[in-house]
């Protein structure tokens, strides 16, 4: 299988790899709005209203995503940005009575992307942490642990967390995977490279990658032991391909991921909230996610009103 490397720009599309993705697309895919096949049951009548000026286009919801990150986001073969993050976004939009369109960015610098207008709202599997409610507001609509991702057979033998140490590992930049990693920002003092060293072992040797699918290639390729990533995507590659590779068992802590909005929009975040607690009391959110599998990381409603819940 011969593969290339994806390359993107903050706030332009980019499509999987080809070999490692759900389908493959052109390189020059534009931002588009996929339409929700997720049935919803909110009335016609129910329009949340946003308050003028909060949304940088009057008819638009600007959704920044990370694409792509599968089964959260990512393309279908028609290069149509889907997943369940996309359709929670989607509904929300609807709910709110606008069109949503989903802008692709690069995850290290989405929350400047969101926050200096260039959309107004990331839905992008974030884990919400004390680092990133300093910079946004998160409204928790998801959890998922982290998993480690090996090549098939699991040829370097990570099975507990003292496996990792002295392996090159693999992880996208600005990822709460990076923090656990490398010991920074909600997870200083205990990182997982200097539990290494505290235990007498060789440190972990962190690779750092700017698209996610670049830390898969990377794994396929053989340049590191293994590759880290919340739950639902580590499963979602292994399933899609077996043959190639397999969760390792070793699994850490669940995280609450949030919506982000920015924190002078108050009458937006208020109103995607509610649309978001009404999508799971009539059942929306539910449907959505077990569309896509990842209907294990569902939450309540008293925890999606609980804004900027870290744990």
């Amino acid at each position: 299988i011969t593969l290339s490397a994806c390359t993107s720009a903050a706030a332009t599309p980019s499509p999987a790899p080809a070999s490692v993705a759900p389908s493959s697309v052109a390189p020059s895919a534009p931002a588009s709005v996929a339409p929700s096949t997720a049935a919803s049951t909110a009335p016609a009548a129910s329009i949340i209203p946003v308050p003028s000026g909060q949304l940088a286009f009057a008819d638009k919801l600007v959704i920044c995503s990370d694409i792509p990150y599968p089964p959260q986001e990512f393309f279908d073969a028609n290069a149509n940005p889907i997943g369940s993050d996309i359709e929670i976004g989607q509904e929300i939009a609807k709910r709110l009575g606008v069109t949503p369109v989903i802008q692709n960015s690069v995850f290290d610098t989405i929350i400047a992307a969101v926050t200096t207008g260039k959309c107004d709202i990331i839905i992008s599997a974030q884990n919400i942490t004390t680092s990133r409610i300093k910079q946004v507001d998160m409204i928790p609509y998801f959890q998922a642990g982290q998993s480690f991702v090996v090549a098939a057979g699991n040829p370097t033998g990570i099975k507990v967390q003292n496996d990792l140490c002295g392996k090159k590992i693999a992880a996208e930049t600005g990822t709460t995977e990076i923090d656990y990693l490398q010991g920074s920002n909600d997870y200083k003092g205990q990182g997982l490279s200097a539990a290494c060293q505290k235990a007498g072992l060789p440190v972990i040797n962190v690779k750092s990658f700017g698209k996610d699918s670049d830390a898969l290639l990377a794994l396929q390729a053989s340049q590191v032991d293994a590759y880290f990533a919340d739950s639902p995507v580590a499963g979602y590659y292994t399933v899609q391909h077996p043959d190639q590779f397999a969760l390792s068992g070793l699994t850490l802590g669940v995280a609450l991921e949030g919506i982000s909005v920015p924190k002078a929009d108050t009458g937006l975040r208020d109103a995607v909230q509610q649309a978001l607690v009404a999508m799971i009391n009539d059942g929306t959110y539910l449907n959505i996610l077990k569309k896509y599998g990842d209907d294990p990381g569902a939450i309540t409603a008293a925890v999606a009103m609980s804004l900027n819940k870290t744990k």
